[in-house]
């Protein structure tokens, strides 16, 4: 019975959504659809995109890593804090100052189309990874806790979540958006405080005593000092700060919205209020994950991991309430992010890879005929990616999602970083092949580095792995790569690209 009323529950709240989308795409057009007509309100896209930014990942993931690293993570959000600031401060004004649509214009702009379309491509395929897996999470969730009774396999729940995104994304893109995140927003903070709040209450536990048996569990550590982990303090705060500029000041969807305010004054203001705004929330995640790892030691619950907060949240004997409050923060938790990247994924193939807003020969009609092919493309592309993150999955998944982050965003901090900081070009047809082989020697030197990992997700052979435990010591010592995968990245692109650089050329006076 109980989860047949969640599944009511949950298409009640897709309801809400496509009202929502039907009343705010009311006369949209493909500006709408691409840049909300550059009229979204500043402290409404702050808002919305903490839901974006936190996504199904963090709701699940990051409360089950406090039992193995305590509050370890956080230790990345203070380099996402950073970020934010040199996002607003050094990114944004160049934006508004070119009036872009799509960002990656700016490559075109400074390095030419062959670099233009390689940011383009290396979004496209980051984005569409990124969000997939998010999704995959929640899917999986709903499959072993709700539908599963039902009899409702995975394929099934995974075509129907991905239709209802796709009919509340169709016509208003960006407008909508911003007004669907900012109330998915809302249901996620209040289901994370609600839970908070009541679980502290189970365990007759205020804050200060939340804390001091935290403390005595070890669950409050926050600084790794060992040099050589991939935890150590100043590669979690320096890769949270490069994590961000590019999953945040580099990418379409998270531009799209910022750049859909109608001013760069405001837009900064978004961008500084929402630095803060996530700081809090994620502390808070945290102090989430503290606790349910006391409620499960107090009730001899032996999961751990990405299944902790669902199995307490479900399975526990809490009021059914509370698994209502997760159900609805957990989907309000991953939405954000997956119809927001459906939208910019749509934008950014239509405006960046085919060109269809400088084509004077297509119509509006013919563009938004190809607007809507594309975003079903996406779609289909979109459940292809969650069937296979289901082949692959076998344990926690953030530090996937980290890992792909550092092998995909790479490219193009590279690439904006010699756009910017050199004044130098390129040959036309080097950046996609600059980009690669830095992808190829990122991933040489991550596999043999981080051997075990790479053993573990991928089951390769016990010869093979042996070799290659061996040769990451020989080689590195003890040290591990960590979320400074994506720096070395970058800066392997940059390197290259200023090795194959050539002077700008002055113009002439006739």
């Amino acid at each position: 019975m109980n989860s047949i009323i969640l599944l009511f529950i949950i298409l009640a709240y897709f309801a809400v959504l496509l009202g929502i989308a039907f009343y705010t795409s009311r006369g949209s057009d493909n500006e709408s659809f691409f840049i909300g007509n550059r009229s979204s309100k500043w402290w409404l896209v702050a808002f919305g995109m903490i839901g974006t930014s936190l996504s199904g990942m963090t709701f699940i993931s990051v409360p089950g890593t406090v039992g193995k690293a305590g509050f370890g993570y956080f230790q990345v959000v203070i380099g996402y804090w950073l970020g934010y600031f040199a996002v607003a401060y050094i990114l944004l004004p160049l934006y508004y100052r070119l009036n872009l649509t799509s960002i990656y214009t700016y490559l075109e702009q400074r390095l030419g189309t062959n670099a233009y379309k390689t940011g383009s491509m290396f979004f496209i395929l980051s984005r569409t990874l990124g969000a997939t897996l998010r999704l995959y999470l929640v899917i999986k969730v709903l499959e072993k806790f709700v539908l599963e009774d039902m009899g409702i396999p995975f394929e099934l729940t995974a075509i129907i979540i991905l239709g209802l995104i796709l009919l509340y994304t169709y016509r208003g893109g960006v407008k909508t958006i911003v007004w669907t995140d900012t109330l998915q927003t809302t249901f996620m903070l209040l289901a994370l405080v609600i839970c908070v709040g009541y679980i502290m209450h189970t365990l007759h536990l205020n804050l200060g005593e939340t804390w001091t048996a935290m403390q005595g569990k070890g669950y409050t550590t926050l600084l790794q000092t060992d040099f050589k982990s991939p935890g150590f303090f100043l590669k979690q705060i320096l890769g949270g700060a490069f994590i961000t500029i590019a999953m945040t000041g580099l990418d379409q969807e998270m531009m799209q919205k910022n750049i859909s305010v109608s001013n760069l004054k405001d837009s900064q203001k978004n961008m500084v209020v929402f630095c803060f705004v996530l700081l809090v929330a994620n502390f808070i995640f945290l102090l989430l994950g503290g606790l349910l790892y006391l409620y499960a030691d107090a009730n001899a619950i032996a999961t751990v991991g990405d299944d902790l907060f669902p199995a307490i949240a479900i399975n526990s004997g809490l009021p059914f309430f509370i698994t209502v409050c997760f159900m609805i923060g957990l989907i309000s938790a991953v939405f954000p992010s997956a119809d927001g990247a459906l939208t910019a994924l749509t934008s950014s193939f239509c405006i960046d890879i085919l060109g269809i807003r400088r084509n004077k020969n297509l119509t509006e009609a013919q563009q938004k005929k190809t607007r809507l092919m594309v975003h079903n493309g996406f779609a289909i592309i979109f459940l292809g990616c969650v069937f296979f993150f289901r082949l692959i999955d076998n344990g926690s998944l953030i530090d996937i999602l980290l890992k792909m982050a550092g092998f995909t965003y790479g490219p193009l901090l590279g690439l904006f970083a010699f756009g910017i900081l050199t004044r130098r070009t390129i040959g036309a047809q080097l950046p996609i092949w600059i980009c690669l082989s830095a992808l190829v020697a990122t991933f040489g030197i991550d596999l043999v580095n981080n051997a075990n990992w790479y053993i573990d997700k991928l089951h390769i052979g016990s010869g093979t792995a042996t070799s290659l435990t061996a040769l990451s010591e020989r080689i590195f010592g003890g040290y591990k790569i960590g979320v400074e995968l994506l720096i070395i990245n970058a800066a392997f692109t940059f390197l290259l690209l200023l090795l194959f650089a050539q002077k700008q050329r002055q113009p002439t006076n006739n």
